[in-house]
């Protein structure tokens, strides 16, 4: 009858627009070195491997959404907030495939150079 709350997917339009009128906090849950050669600039690390839904920063008034890499596990960290009864129900859909695909900006590493590139 009922089914498991629904995860809300945001697209990175909306995202992007959300974080520069500075209403979401971005939590990227990927793994460190994956955030460290590329991310959405404003967003924190958090990654899924050690996600502690108690753990999670206070958000104040803004909403938390959850980003990935292609919207997996960022829906995963939906669900483990949902049993540890945090009330977080955002995530980026597609992560930040999609983000870049809308061609929004992302901040990454220059491996040759070891300096990060910031389009900001």
């Amino acid at each position: 009858m009922f089914g498991a709350p629904k995860t809300r997917d945001l697209t990175a339009p909306e995202v992007k627009s959300a974080l520069d009128e500075h209403r979401i906090l971005l939590v990227d849950v990927r793994e460190p070195a994956e955030f460290a050669a590329e991310r959405i600039h404003g967003a924190l690390n958090f990654p899924l491997s050690t996600f502690d839904p108690g753990a999670l920063p206070e958000a104040g008034d803004k909403l938390i959404v959850f980003q990935c890499g292609t919207g997996k596990r960022s829906g995963m960290a939906v669900e483990r907030c949902r049993k540890a009864g945090h009330e977080i129900d955002a995530h980026l859909a597609g992560g930040i495939t999609a983000w870049k695909a809308a061609g929004l900006p992302t901040v990454s590493l220059d491996v040759a150079t070891g300096h990060v590139r910031d389009p900001r």
